[in-house]
């Protein structure tokens, strides 16, 4: 079997689709990925053939602009500058397959592998990395930059994803009809609502006690779990492994391979960790966000495999990503959820029900606010309990299996 995978995004959208690859190259399946030349490393680091999706100065462009963080802007401007310009590459490289061989995985981003499935007939499966992709008036995400009542009927949470979908049919609607009508099929509507799901299937990779599956999810969806970069587990540097053996477990800070606006609020989070005598740990591949000096006690690395760098920490602040706030559930160990758009706030949202994390707003992020947080989370035994209880509730292995047998399937 032939499988594609589109992926679209920074490496928390990318990482997962490459371990899951992985996973179906083990089983001797042929594996693609359509993807940013920016992630050649790691997909051509687990032996999948790439196919590259514009260029690596595109994907730079929309990274160092700061809007991508902004709660409205930010998926308006990666919807016009990252998903609507990837539509036809991925239909273009799909039509020129034989449909009878391919089953393709793709998020509700690849629009391009939406719209083969109608056109050409390609065996499509819907992958959610996050349930904020999945909306239902019977969950009440956070969409956007405020939450609503969970108190509100379900028919008003009903009556606000209609207008969601208007508001989105509105930004990515044109651009998607217009090429349909190229290709001879009708418009449609609803894009992100009910469209870009695949009538074949629909895979999550995260498990049902992190986000229930809902009454109006789609029918055909199956949670499998979180599965975890291949490389995640590799060993850490020797700068590392002293650091973390020379003092007590530090709170490790991180936001994400895509942020490289982040200097203020770096700066408050090591300020946060001194106050209390904490030493921290920075992970960030662009240098120019942190202070111009480090204490010692304070390590900074470019990039480190988060399995092993986050069971010894006393606590991980971070934006809000899936795939980051899953290497913290599964070392067990409190999170502080600093989330500014996209899916973040939902996330934290999730984990906070969990009971094992707390959130705090970016524009209230001071090392004041931010220290009697991690007092929180980090001298509660009983929060202390509930990271070790999901901690044995994540299997990574398993769940890659199971997401891997769910492909097969068709």
């Amino acid at each position: 079997m032939h499988v594609v995978l589109p992926a679209i995004g920074s490496a928390g959208d990318v990482l997962p689709v490459v371990a899951l690859g992985a996973a179906l190259r083990a089983r001797g399946h042929r594996v693609t990925v359509l993807t940013s030349p920016y992630h050649r490393e790691p997909v051509e680091g687990a032996g999948l053939e790439l196919v590259a999706l514009g260029t690596t100065e595109q994907f730079v462009r929309v990274m160092d602009d700061s809007a991508l963080w902004h709660p409205v802007k930010g998926p308006v401007m990666v919807a016009r500058r990252a998903i609507l310009p990837l539509m036809r590459p991925v239909y273009d490289y799909l039509s020129r397959l034989e449909t009878t061989e391919v089953v393709v995985v793709a998020s509700i981003l690849a629009f391009g592998a939406r719209i083969a499935r109608e056109r050409l007939g390609v065996r499509l499966v819907t992958l959610h990395l996050q349930p904020a992709g999945l909306l239902s008036a019977y969950d009440n995400a956070e969409i956007g930059p405020m939450k609503v009542s969970d108190r509100l009927p379900v028919r008003a949470h009903s009556w606000r994803l209609k207008q969601l979908d208007r508001i989105s049919d509105r930004v990515v609607g044109p651009a998607v009809n217009r090429y349909r009508a190229e290709l001879g099929l009708p418009p449609v509507s609803r894009v992100l609502g009910r469209w870009v799901h695949s009538p074949d299937g629909a895979l999550g990779l995260f498990p049902h006690w992190f986000a229930p599956p809902q009454p109006d999810w789609p029918a055909n969806i199956r949670l499998t779990g979180f599965v975890q970069d291949r490389a995640a587990g590799a060993a850490l540097s020797r700068e590392a492994e002293e650091f973390l053996a020379d003092g007590n477990p530090p709170v490790v800070v991180t936001f994400g391979s895509a942020m490289v606006h982040g200097r203020r609020i770096f700066a408050e989070a090591v300020k946060a960790n001194r106050l209390r005598g904490r030493r921290t740990v920075l992970l960030t591949r662009f240098r120019h966000q942190l202070p111009d000096t480090l204490p010692d006690d304070v390590l900074h690395l470019e990039w480190v495999p988060l399995g092993r760098l986050l069971p010894p920490a006393a606590a991980v602040v971070h934006h809000g990503g899936i795939g980051t706030l899953a290497q913290g559930l599964a070392a067990g160990i409190p999170q502080l959820v600093v989330p500014f758009s996209h899916d973040q706030p939902d996330n934290a949202n999730r984990l906070r029900a969990l009971g094992v994390a707390e959130r705090l707003d970016p524009r209230r992020f001071t090392a004041e606010r931010a220290a009697l947080v991690l007092d929180r989370l980090v001298c509660d035994p009983l929060v202390q309990a509930r990271c070790r209880h999901y901690a044995r509730r994540v299997d990574f292995a398993r769940a890659a299996q199971e997401a891997v047998t769910v492909i097969e399937s068709l």
